[in-house]
């Protein structure tokens, strides 16, 4: 590190914008977990199937921002039917039986996405939507330190994204009756709020979260089932952060996305390569064995 000073910039950057990304993802995790006290394993599906949703529709002929559009409104069809068919039948059920709930949801979609779209991996239309391309080389502690333009596309999006959430959860009427919601069903019915309008609100801004995350993370790579795994990064970013922390989901994210770019780089050679698939797990494991609530996470204390 000491030695190539520009190359421990490059991998912080990297780290930097995977952190992010990480971040936004688990914000999608944090609306579930507000509205409904459940960790929605569906939300890693719900993004691959959200930008399949976009290249499939380009690929009938449908133009980019008309797919755009036509995708939110599937995104809020599903919301629709997920809280009609799914989370309304359920409402006041033990938790452990909505999150099993969102297991079927995610099977179903992995099925339904592979009979509409098929399983190959898909490009991402990052042209058609004015997705900056190129790099930016920057001289950086006497060398050279290269910005990916659809990497620092993916920073500013996503960072807006989750200061709009941010700024949505605390000042707004719905903000304030989603965390009374996820506090108690019974006690938010007893006051006049509607589960039912939250519960789709809450899936549909999940499904925009879950759109932008697949448009983001398909430009950098393509889009494929195999998103759900990196989707699926953000349980250890919301160990760390808190599953009902905004700041702690983006403290999280910035964590896991540099500490396992860093570990990888410098660290990788030492014992073989691969830490970048498993280091943000082991992280979390040692979070939740001396701190389980996370760094911003509520400490819950029942007496008896």
């Amino acid at each position: 590190m000491v030695a190539a000073p520009d190359l421990l910039a490059q991998t912080i950057w990297e780290g930097l914008v995977s952190g992010v990304l990480y971040a936004l993802i688990a914000l999608g995790f944090v609306l579930i977990f507000k509205a409904s006290g459940v960790f929605n394993f569906a939300q890693g599906i719900m993004v691959v199937f959200a930008a399949l949703t976009l290249v499939g529709l380009h690929e009938k002929g449908v133009p980019a921002w008309l797919a755009v559009i036509l995708t939110l409104g599937v995104m809020f069809v599903l919301a629709v039917t997920i809280e009609r068919v799914v989370l309304r039948p359920l409402v006041n059920q033990p938790d452990i039986i909505l999150f099993m709930a969102t297991f079927g949801i995610t099977y179903f979609l992995i099925g339904f996405g592979e009979s509409l779209f098929g399983g190959n991996p898909k490009q991402m239309i990052a042209d058609e939507l004015y997705l900056p391309k190129g790099a930016i080389d920057l001289q950086i502690f006497g060398g050279l330190v290269s910005l990916q333009k659809i990497d620092i596309a993916a920073a500013v999006i996503a960072s807006i994204m989750i200061a709009a959430l941010a700024l949505f959860f605390q000042y707004t009427r719905i903000g304030r009756a989603l965390r009374a919601v996820a506090d108690s069903h019974k006690a938010a019915l007893s006051v006049g709020i509607s589960l039912n309008q939250i519960w789709v609100i809450v899936w549909f801004t999940a499904g925009i979260v879950a759109l932008i995350t697949g448009i983001m993370w398909g430009a950098r790579s393509d889009v494929s089932f195999a998103l759900e795994i990196v989707a699926l990064k953000a349980l250890p970013v919301l160990i760390l952060g808190g599953f009902t922390s905004i700041p702690g989901a983006i403290i999280g994210g910035l964590i896991i996305g540099i500490g396992e770019k860093l570990g990888e780089f410098y660290w990788g050679p030492l014992i073989g390569g691969g830490i970048e698939s498993w280091l943000a797990y082991f992280i979390a494991l040692g979070f939740l064995l001396f701190r389980p609530q996370g760094l911003f996470g509520d400490k819950i204390i029942e007496r008896i």
